[in-house]
């Protein structure tokens, strides 16, 4: 016996479960949708709050235009803009070691930006407060999903519903997605074979507040040791002098750089950005991860689908890991609504095939481009450098291909 059936079950309420969550519930307020989607949300850890005025959350995300649309047609994306959400309008991405330089500007390609960066415990904390008012999600949190059966993969593809087992309730459903990031015990407990490796990074985050204007511009610096970004923040008051780094540097390195006083750190830190926001202070604690490239074999079972970290993980170089994950959730919705409005099981294999050969492509072209930016800018040999600043420079004359650059990473293609 179980509590209550639900058509869908999506494990794990960060970013893109809570999208996900939210985008099939609203689904179901289309004139088109033949009956309502029931929707369960379940995350076990507790409901996260946003930072508030006066406190930066040091973990953020840079949101492409793709997904600030997926946010607005939540109705999420106003609360969030008109709390502290930041535009940038240029990006200057240099090899550390040359000259190579290339620069983006988005009035290049008749755009008020090239996203923004967000906190990401606002994203989140709109979206919840977005779920909690929607009638047919219900939100289980703390909670979570224990097992579920029947648990092999060939029986389920005979059976009309998923048995999860909660922590002191049972509940079915028609599909599970599992969203419960890179770790996903979800994706263990159902079994999906996964390639991964170690990048040999370790990723620093953190907020400053520099001397200059950041003048809504995003820097990338890369060096041997790994790459550095600046993605531009700004408080409820509108001082453009705040920072949000991701600084990824080898392990060794890594370790050096979180065992400096403050004062240190920030020394390092405007010697490595050339100084682009004067001299740099620390306005929130430094927080580490290492870095791990994983990506699911398959997306899909029988009524089991991954979406966002727990079908891929990235290197967190250009940003793309949430963009990707939303756009996840966005391809899954509609395949899933265009067999609801067919009257038709939304846990059917093809349905959910059709939503790995949509996404499986694009996420693995991403990665692979990723990887290749990595392991090119860790090379220190003289014609491999000589060769690197070349192309970038080059790359920076070449307009049209430079703004198709710009469109393809703001989802506008």
């Amino acid at each position: 016996m179980t509590d209550k059936t639900y058509d869908v079950v999506v494990g794990g309420a960060g970013i893109v479960g809570a999208a996900l969550a939210l985008s099939l519930a609203r689904f179901a307020e289309k004139p088109d949708a033949k009956q309502s989607l029931q929707v369960a949300l379940v995350e076990p850890k507790p409901a996260a709050l946003p930072a508030n005025d006066d406190e930066f959350d040091p973990r953020v995300v840079a949101l492409n235009e793709s997904s600030r649309l997926l946010l607005d047609e939540l109705g999420v994306w106003q609360p969030i803009a008109t709390t502290r959400a930041c535009p940038y309008t240029h990006m200057q991405v240099r090899d550390s070691e040359g000259t190579g330089c290339i620069e983006f500007d988005c009035a290049d390609i008749q755009q008020d930006n090239l996203g923004h960066i967000v906190e990401n415990s606002l994203v989140l904390g709109h979206l919840l407060n977005a779920i909690k008012a929607q009638g047919n999600i219900d939100l289980l949190c703390p909670d979570q999903i224990k097992s579920l059966s029947p648990s092999k993969y060939k029986a389920r593809a005979t059976e009309e519903h998923l048995v999860l087992q909660l922590e002191n309730s049972a509940i079915s459903t028609s599909l599970l997605v599992a969203a419960d990031g890179s770790r996903s015990k979800l994706r263990q407990i159902c079994d999906f074979s996964t390639r991964e490796w170690d990048y040999g990074h370790t990723a620093i985050v953190a907020t400053l507040r520099g001397e200059k204007s950041h003048q809504y511009s995003a820097w990338q610096w890369f060096m041997p040791t790994g790459p550095l970004a600046f993605l531009p923040v700004q408080t409820h008051r509108a001082d453009s002098r705040y920072v949000s780094i991701v600084w990824s540097q080898v392990h060794e390195r890594s370790n050096e750089l979180m065992a400096m006083t403050d004062e240190d750190f920030c020394q390092q830190l405007t010697l490595a950005s050339e100084g682009c926001m004067g001299n740099l202070e620390l306005v929130s604690r430094r927080h580490c991860y290492p870095l791990r490239q994983c990506h699911a074999v398959d997306y899909i079972q029988p009524r089991v689908a991954l979406i966002g970290d727990a079908a891929h993980t990235i290197h967190p170089l250009a940003g793309q890991g949430v963009n990707l994950g939303l756009s996840d959730a966005r391809v899954l919705t509609e395949e899933l609504a265009r067999w609801r409005s067919k009257g038709l099981d939304i846990g059917a294999e093809k349905v959910l095939q059709r939503y790995q050969r949509r996404r499986k492509p694009e996420n693995l072209a991403v990665m692979t481009a990723m990887e290749g930016f990595k392991r090119l800018f860790e090379r220190n040999e003289l014609p491999v450098r000589f060769l690197r600043n070349l192309g970038l420079s080059g790359l920076d004359a070449l307009a049209p291909a430079k703004n198709l650059l710009m469109k393809q990473a703001m989802g506008l293609y």
